[in-house]
């Protein structure tokens, strides 16, 4: 059986030591509905606020051990993730300039990863091109072409390292 896609982005949030908030019971939640079935999942999935932050840590430990899943391969784990929110945008259920953000911050909080680095001008430049008619992070995007250019890289990406793990 395999997870829900949206494992991607939970786990890129385990590595990243993301506080745990109702989308982690959201995605314990479809996970379940998908049939996993493990004791800390079904807690995961009933969590409720206030949040303990320091009890849904163990939680969360826990109920990666019992699915098997690993977050401490960082290569694989941004990999993974933008992959998945590559996936997303290209199938209409993420904005792309909302994404290309989330994927610049998490370049900027990996230190300017090299991997995604690109991700990082291609914000730049199309938010540059929301309130002007130049920008200087990506060479030949302008206005007209600028979702062109993100989607474009977008599939190249998913074809690049869609299948790297």
């Amino acid at each position: 059986m395999k997870p829900v896609e949206s494992t991607y982005e939970i786990i890129a949030w385990k590595h990243l030591n993301e506080s745990v908030d109702e989308k982690w019971s959201n995605w314990a939640v479809d996970m379940m509905i998908i049939g996993y079935d493990t004791e800390h999942l079904v807690e995961l999935a009933g969590i409720e606020k206030p949040y303990n932050q320091f009890e849904l840590k163990e939680l969360t430990d826990k109920v990666f051990e019992e699915l098997n899943l690993d977050y401490k391969n960082q290569d694989k784990v941004v990999i993974d993730y933008v992959t998945y929110l590559a996936k997303e945008v290209l199938n209409n259920n993420r904005d792309l300039l909302k994404t290309l953000k989330e994927i610049k911050d998490l370049c900027i909080i990996l230190d300017y990863d090299s991997k995604i680095y690109d991700f990082y001008s291609l914000y730049f430049a199309k938010e540059d091109l929301n309130y002007d008619t130049v920008q200087w992070y990506w060479n030949g995007a302008d206005r007209t072409n600028i979702d062109q250019v993100c989607m474009e890289y977008l599939t190249n990406w998913i074809k690049e390292n869609g299948s790297k793990f």
